[in-house]
């Protein structure tokens, strides 16, 4: 299956063009159906004849009473027009069409812009689906228009489009999402986007997470996910494939999560502590005053001290339970969060490597154990063979259990 390194490499060739499937979207938005009445959304990172993003809220548009749909295709992208290509009637009316109906030079790859504002059986067949949204192009009533420039997210036109839109909902590319979050957090805007569970990690993101300005979305917390990719995408992973009901190519991605600023009950659900703290089970770090926790399951309910959590912990927060620590100089202002300290001293997170049976001292800013694992790095120290863990975030329980021997 693709993994991270699958993901590395997409980024390092810049094939990070991976489309969400239709049900993966559904499954999360039907948590904040309360946060899109009356509001504008935004899809700013995709086609919006080929993102299922697009054709999600365009035919429930009237179900989430939006009061509009905005999409922008960028000129570079890989699969513009490969499912519906627009057309320019004599009258110089853009609007899309189906295969049937092309001509000869459709395949002329141009950025526009797709604003919907009404959503009706056009066609009159007793429903509303995309040949409804077709014709409501082909009338005038809602507005397809090329752009001026290339389409690209961080454009003076597309950053106005930022500007009116309430909600921004899409799947940015993975190579840049630590640009993307921050203009989106410049221009103060509500989001639900996709990208990896390590993104949590990144100094743009972490400060965010930590102050509880962004968290996890609600519906994906393991397994992994697939996604359209480019027709020239090499297959080359295990798990990848072709469609067979689409014919298009896809790839399987672990570690996938949603991120978001829209508040959901999930969130606010405690994790059930059943655990108690015993020096045995819970090992300290050699470099960091905390407990080493491998499992998010097995967090103590009576301890009251730092503790090494691993990444996905965050899949389980809980704001009012836990405190996600960090430095106490950090900026609390959303507008300055991503241009402060380095967080990864609070993250556990290095890119120093030491290879087994390689003797030293240094590793970095990532967390140090005692252990006996000759898989994994590890150098002698007193006698002991210490290793560095995973990526840890250090947590504090805000209303711990008391210990029994203390207990009355």
């Amino acid at each position: 299956m693709a993994r991270n390194n699958e993901l590395g490499a997409a980024k390092t060739a810049k094939k990070d063009e991976f489309y969400t499937q239709l049900t993966d979207i559904e499954k999360e938005m039907r948590y904040y159906r309360k946060h899109f009445k009356g509001k504008t959304v935004l899809c700013n990172c995709d086609d919006p004849f080929e993102s299922n993003f697009f054709k999600y809220f365009v035919l429930n548009f009237n179900r989430l009473e939006l009061k509009k749909l905005i999409a922008t295709c960028y000129a570079t992208s890989p699969i513009m027009g490969s499912q519906l290509k627009y057309c320019m009637d004599a009258s110089g009316q853009m609007y899309i069409s189906f295969d049937s109906e092309l001509t000869a030079d459709n395949n002329t790859k141009r950025p526009y812009k797709a604003v919907v504002s009404v959503v009706y059986d056009k066609t009159g067949d007793g429903g509303v689906d995309m040949f409804d949204v077709a014709e409501l192009f082909r009338s005038g009533e809602n507005q397809l228009t090329e752009l001026s420039g290339d389409g690209d997210y961080r454009s003076d036109e597309c950053l106005e489009l930022l500007q009116e839109a309430d909600i921004v909902v899409t799947n940015p590319p993975f190579s840049k999402f630590r640009e993307y979050v921050s203009t989106l957090i410049k221009y103060d805007k509500k989001f639900i986007i996709i990208g990896n569970i390590n993104a949590a990690t990144y100094k743009e993101t972490f400060p965010l997470i930590q102050h509880n300005k962004m968290w996890l979305g609600a519906s994906i917390h393991s397994g992994d996910r697939a996604f359209y990719v480019p027709d020239d995408y090499p297959l080359d992973a295990a798990g990848c494939g072709i469609d067979e009901s689409t014919g298009r190519k896809f790839i399987r991605v672990k570690g996938v999560r949603w991120y978001t600023n829209l508040d959901h009950k999930q969130r606010h659900e405690e994790l059930i502590l059943v655990k108690r703290y015993s020096p045995e089970l819970y090992p300290r770090f050699d470099n960091y005053d905390a407990i080493n926790v491998n499992i998010t399951a097995d967090i103590p309910c009576d301890y009251a001290g730092m503790m090494g959590v691993p990444i996905t912990f965050l899949d389980k927060y809980c704001p009012e339970q836990f405190e996600i620590i960090g430095p106490e100089s950090a900026p609390s202002n959303p507008e300055t969060l991503n241009l402060g300290k380095d967080y990864s001293e609070y993250i556990g997170y290095s890119q120093d490597r030491v290879p087994n049976g390689r003797t030293g001292s240094t590793f970095g800013k990532r967390p140090v154990i005692e252990m006996d694992d000759k898989k994994h790095p590890y150098y002698e120290k007193d006698g002991r063979r210490v290793q560095t863990t995973y990526h840890r975030i250090f947590v504090r329980n805000k209303h711990p259990e008391t210990p029994k021997e203390v207990q009355v």
